[in-house]
């Protein structure tokens, strides 16, 4: 099956320090957490709080979603992390 991202859905996960998205393959859904270190690389000097993460995200949305479906790609699990080497 493809990995797909039909869930536009995404949120701040305050204890990972993470936003969390999900993705899914075929009838499974795959839970991914984009770290606050992973989008600081991509938007550096990018507000740290809530907003200004889930606003990286959203401006870089098609880059995580492709860091997502390599990091998916290396190995089934419960969840997975997107860090700065990632994206």
């Amino acid at each position: 099956m493809t990995l797909n991202f039909t869930n536009q859905s995404r949120s701040y996960d305050a204890t990972r320090h993470a936003v969390r998205f999900w993705g899914y393959d075929g009838a499974l859904e795959v839970s991914f957490f984009v770290t606050e270190e992973a989008l600081r690389r991509l938007q550096p000097g990018a507000s740290a709080d809530e907003a200004g993460l889930l606003a990286v995200f959203e401006a870089h949305r098609d880059r995580v979603l492709g860091a997502a479906a390599r990091v998916y790609a290396r190995g089934r699990k419960g969840s997975y992390e997107i860090g700065a080497n990632d994206v």
